[in-house]
């Protein structure tokens, strides 16, 4: 029955956490249709602009059977507030979700949790360094929690997923015994965990689905509207015992998700970024305002008030290795941006092959270009 109100027009988290306040779920849903008497507070929440009769027209056999065949077809569970099983991190919050669809194993939460998000117009620089944290949070028994959208949190989910394919195989015991337990990724999703969006990420939630868990309190087949991505922000912020920013501009989603945490004294940190960066803004921004800067996983793991002088694995670097010329090229380079014509001074390179070897190594991921200025992409 909780399934199925979520589903009513314009129900939204707060007229749901009302009616589930004062009714069970089966109550709730015999008072939509008129069958029960309303607690006199719900009773002036449906004289609102109708909404009683547009409850009451759509509270319907036929979309009960529609919610249930749904989630039973995708394998969504559903956990309401207030139950056992409902995760602990979001029960004392400020608006915790009255109804919360899954997928995978909610015990992904019940660990230590960083959020990291950011602009989904990320560099190749950001999209590296977001997975690059990841793969090493998750490898020290971190959860990674992201919003699975483009840019920023679709790498940040691929580096912790990457993490637990390293985890298998001929190395998995030693990683353990130098990491421990690796860690469950988590995404939060703002339409129906039936409803794929970006398309080409399909996979990606399958597989943070197998491997951790995938949350939404949208129902299956709600669509991402505009309205329903400021309300999967305030979740993101409740689940993160840290949230992280690696790009974003002044304003947008991840603003949004960074004002939430800070309502909850969820402890943000930023990536700087060249001033030049207009993917950076927002994140300089933050710092400028006093949030500590990250420039490697031991500042988040020190947020968190974790042990970072384990043994190290070598960082998570996916770029096929150079041959001893490129490598040499990008070695002379390191260190700060540069010119076309600064790398042909540099490394006495004639102009024509100078250019040709740029745009191999950017389209090989080793350096990127931003308006003119050329720079090398390091791991730590």
């Amino acid at each position: 029955m909780a399934a199925s109100l979520t589903a009513l027009p314009k129900i939204g988290p707060k007229r749901l956490t009302t009616l589930l306040k004062y009714h069970d779920p089966q109550t709730a849903w015999a008072v939509v249709q008129g069958r029960a008497k309303p607690h006199a507070v719900v009773a002036a929440l449906m004289q609102e602009s109708g909404l009683g009769a547009m409850w009451r027209a759509n509270a319907t056999l036929d979309l009960q059977e529609q919610i249930l065949g749904r989630c039973k077809k995708s394998g969504i569970y559903v956990v309401l507030h207030g139950e056992s099983n409902y995760p602990s991190c979001l029960k004392n919050d400020l608006a915790p979700p009255a109804v919360l669809f899954y997928q995978g194993d909610l015990q992904a939460l019940k660990t230590r949790r960083v959020g990291m998000i950011g602009t989904r117009s990320a560099t190749a620089s950001g999209r590296y360094f977001a997975s690059h944290l990841a793969f090493e949070l998750t490898l020290n028994g971190v959860c990674v929690v992201s919003g699975l959208a483009r840019g920023i949190d679709g790498w940040a989910h691929r580096g912790a997923l990457r993490a637990h394919e390293k985890s298998h195989g001929a190395e998995k015991e030693k990683l353990k015994s130098a990491f421990g337990d690796v860690a469950a990724p988590v995404g939060v999703v703002a339409s129906g965990l039936d409803y794929i969006y970006p398309k080409e990420h399909g996979e990606l939630w399958r597989e943070v689905a197998q491997t951790g868990a995938l949350l939404s309190e949208s129902p299956p087949g709600a669509p991402p509207e505009a309205f329903r991505f400021p309300l999967r922000n305030r979740i993101l912020a409740a689940l993160s015992e840290v949230l992280v920013v690696v790009e974003s501009r002044d304003r947008g989603g991840s603003m949004i998700t960074v004002d939430e945490a800070q309502k909850r004294d969820v402890t943000v940190l930023a990536v700087p970024g060249s001033p030049r960066n207009i993917a950076s803004v927002g994140t300089n921004l933050l710092v400028q305002q006093g949030c500590l800067p990250v420039v490697g996983v031991d500042d988040i793991l020190v947020a968190l008030g974790l042990d970072n002088r384990r043994a190290n694995e070598k960082s998570f670097d996916p770029r096929a290795k150079l041959s001893e010329r490129d490598a040499h090229l990008v070695a002379v380079m390191v260190g700060s941006p540069f010119s076309l014509d600064e790398f042909v001074i540099r490394t006495s390179v004639p102009l024509l092959e100078a250019a040709i070897s740029l745009g191999r190594l950017e389209a090989l991921g080793w350096v990127v270009n931003n308006s003119g200025w050329w720079e090398v992409i390091e791991f730590g």
